[in-house]
Parts: C-alpha cells; sequence; structure tokens
C-alpha cells in the first residue's frame, strides 16, 4: 500500500492532519504535470488548488485499482482537461499580476527542477506535442511506471509505450534544436 492510501483513509475517518500530509507529499510534481497540460503556472497552482479541493469537498472513493498517486494525477488531469474545454484560449493574467506570477514560476523551477539538465528538458517540454509532454512528465519527473501512466491518460500499455517512444525522439531533436546533448 503506498503512503497516500493511508493518508487518505486517514482522512475519510477524521483525521485533518492526513490531507496536510497528501498535499506537502503530492503538490510539487501534480503543479508541474498540471502545467505540462495547460502550459500556464498560474493556472497549474489554481487547478492543483481544485483537485485538492474536491478531495476535500467531495470525498471521491478511491477504488484500489491502481496506486494512490495514479489516482490523484488522474483526478488533476480531468480537472486540467476540463478547464481547457472551458477555456480554450489560456488564462488571461492581468498586467500589474505578470511580475508575480513570472516569480512564482521562476521559483516553482528552481525547487522542482533543481538541475540544470532537468531545467533544460523542462523547458524543451514546453515546445512539443502536449500529449508527448504529459508522457514524459509522468515518467521523468514522476517516475511513473507505463501501466500508471496508461491508467491516468486512458490509453493501452501499448499505445502509451508507442507514445513515450515517439515522445523521447521528440524531445530529443527539441534539445538538439537548442544546442543541447543528452542521452535520453
Amino acid at each position: 500500500m503506498d503512503n497516500g492510501t493511508g493518508s487518505y483513509r486517514r482522512f475519510l475517518s477524521g483525521d485533518k492532519d492526513a490531507l496536510e500530509e497528501i498535499v506537502k507529499e503530492y503538490r510539487p510534481g501534480l503543479e508541474a504535470y498540471i502545467n505540462s497540460i495547460v502550459k500556464n503556472f498560474a493556472v497549474a497552482e489554481d487547478l492543483t488548488e481544485d483537485t485538492f479541493v474536491k478531495l476535500l469537498a467531495k470525498k471521491p472513493k478511491d477504488k484500489g485499482e491502481a496506486t494512490f498517486k495514479t489516482w490523484l494525477y488522474t483526478i488533476g488531469r480531468n480537472v486540467a482537461l476540463d478547464w481547457l474545454r472551458k477555456n480554450p484560449h489560456g488564462r488571461f493574467v492581468p498586467y500589474d499580476e505578470i511580475d508575480g506570477v513570472l516569480s512564482d514560476e521562476r521559483q516553482f523551477k528552481k525547487m522542482y527542477f533543481n538541475e540544470e539538465i532537468k531545467q533544460a528538458v523542462h523547458d524543451a517540454l514546453g515546445e512539443i506535442n502536449p500529449d508527448y509532454r504529459q508522457v514524459l512528465m509522468l515518467s521523468y519527473f514522476e517516475g511513473f511506471t507505463i501501466e500508471e501512466i496508461s491508467a491516468i491518460i486512458k490509453k493501452s500499455k501499448r499505445n502509451t509505450s508507442v507514445i513515450l517512444h515517439r515522445a523521447k525522439k521528440a524531445l530529443k531533436n527539441q534539445l538538439e534544436k537548442e544546442n543541447f546533448h543528452y542521452e535520453i
């Protein structure tokens, strides 16, 4: 049983500290993953909050079909895709908030993508197909297996493997365009 499952069960039983543990454990990675979908850090922060609010308010049942982390990321992905459907042109950030949003994003990148290679890869991810970006985020930065990724993105394992293979090639090509040579 993974740690999130135990914390979530405790939360459902009334332990308020358990939700705080879940947020501390999973927020940075979930936020990075959602940002890979919506390509807007401020929106990703809001949607990550919405994901945790959904856990708090609706208390959905974890059917135990996957790890807690896989289940949580599936909820986050659905929240992000719902937002994209409702906001096809993205979110407008008022001019006076731009410096704060950019500063927050830079701070987040330093914390989460703390190595130069990870930062270069993250920047290149922004330039490739969104489906490719999602599977690479889940694979490289979150350490999900093919089975877990296919559960999150709702594709077969074979299809997910093909997408991941193509994503690696696309990322390598993008990194080479940016004169960053690294074996993926």
